[in-house]
């Protein structure tokens, strides 16, 4: 009793490593049925037509099953539901006149959207377009609000089951992640590598061409069925991925400025993901969006794995890697990655990132001498460029701002 007692603890607090539990002499001699603790601990469906059974066949299905969503579509639509996303949506966004004209109707509007969704008569808008230079020109195409809502209804419940099927060093667009704690791990798989820069660090770099621009609709809906059981959710999200095509291509590509798109790629990546983690068995790797890395001892090893992983992409995402950003070098010359060159005893932004930034707080400068700006404005943008200072190496482009901010 004892040790059955022990098992369930361990098994509730670590339900998703349960598929380690595979040996069956442990199973042989423990008296509590696999079929018992998966129905009592796994709390989603499996896929149509498979059920818990005893004895080995239920040791095989813990392996080889992809979790299930539990929500429908009615938790998703439902007015709850649209009233505490439309909370999440306006934050930030009071100003704008497109919101305050939506909020004017606000519950005749969500109403509205509830009994479109309920009775399929939805219909996903088109997108108001326009370019940002971030640093680089990008296309963002905008949704209506009510569109916008839905995004962040769906958001609400597809994500927090979506996040525990990726890996943990998939850092893009989820929370307690992003940009900066990537930049850190790649550094300590850097030095883990490396021995603390007693060994050679290879690492290959590599970025997908026209990531957004080349997910196939096709696809991505056929993974989304295998965790979504619910049919009336498949055409939800499947109203939203085929509003929008990049131009001259057939279901082809996700907006920028979806919400949902952020989501959306990164359940397209996981398959990638899995692949490189678990069948190429590369231990460390790190993806942000489009690009990512891997680190290795073994120069060959990452060489010969760049045809694996363009024929992988090719094959099961229709997906290229971008030729003129794709690259094998050591840790100690310096690697670019996510905006930073990153060596071993420390990291600088890149030369273009400290030029372009010292040119806009120059002009910042400039439009508050012609009294464009008011000072708080000016002063709280040059904030957040010393914040991104405070990640990395800048002495310099510090002296620099600070000549530029005394300059008359």
């Amino acid at each position: 009793m004892k040790r059955k007692n022990l098992i369930l603890k361990f098994l509730k607090t670590n339900y998703q490593f349960c598929a380690q539990f595979h040996n069956v002499q442990f199973w042989e001699n423990c008296d509590v049925k696999p079929a018992k603790i998966c129905k009592l601990l796994f709390p989603f469906r499996l896929p149509q037509g498979v059920c818990w059974g005893g004895g080995i066949k239920s040791r095989k299905i813990i392996k080889t099953m992809k979790i299930q969503l539990v929500h429908t579509v009615e938790d998703i639509i439902c007015l709850e539901n649209l009233l505490e996303a439309w909370k999440e949506f306006e934050k930030g966004k009071k100003k704008r006149k497109d919101v305050q004209e939506f909020s004017m109707c606000l519950i005749d509007n969500i109403f509205s959207l509830h009994q479109d969704l309920l009775h399929h008569t939805y219909k996903h808008g088109g997108y108001q377009a326009f370019k940002i230079n971030d640093p680089k020109p990008r296309d963002i195409h905008k949704a209506s609000v009510k569109d916008r809502l839905l995004h962040h209804a769906i958001h609400r419940k597809l994500y927090p089951f979506f996040d525990k099927t990726f890996i943990a060093d998939s850092y893009s667009c989820r929370e307690n992640k992003g940009m900066h704690k990537a930049i850190n791990k790649f550094r300590e798989y850097a030095n883990k590598t490396s021995k603390n820069n007693t060994k050679t660090c290879w690492i290959l770099k590599c970025d997908i061409k026209k990531f957004f621009a080349s997910i196939d609709h096709e696809i991505l809906i056929k993974i989304l069925s295998e965790y979504i059981p619910d049919k009336n959710i498949i055409w939800l999200l499947e109203n939203i991925v085929e509003s929008f095509s990049t131009e001259n291509k057939i279901s082809t590509g996700l907006p920028l400025g979806n919400l949902t798109s952020q989501l959306f790629v990164n359940i397209y990546m996981n398959k990638f993901d899995q692949f490189v983690k678990h069948k190429m068995k590369a231990k460390y790797y790190i993806r942000y969006a489009d690009d990512f890395v891997i680190l290795s001892e073994n120069k060959k090893q990452l060489e010969n794995s760049i045809l694996e992983i363009n024929k992988f992409l090719v094959e099961e995402l229709k997906l290229k890697l971008h030729p003129d950003k794709v690259f094998i070098k050591t840790f100690s010359s310096g690697v670019d990655f996510l905006g930073m060159v990153n060596f071993p005893r420390h990291k600088v932004l890149r030369t273009k990132t400290k030029r372009r930034m010292l040119k806009k707080i120059k002009n910042k400068k400039l439009d508050l001498k012609n009294n464009l700006i008011s000072e708080s404005h000016f002063y709280q943008s040059l904030q957040s460029y010393l914040g991104v200072l405070k990640h990395c190496e800048g002495w310099g482009i510090r002296n620099g701002i600070n000549k530029i901010v005394k300059s008359v």
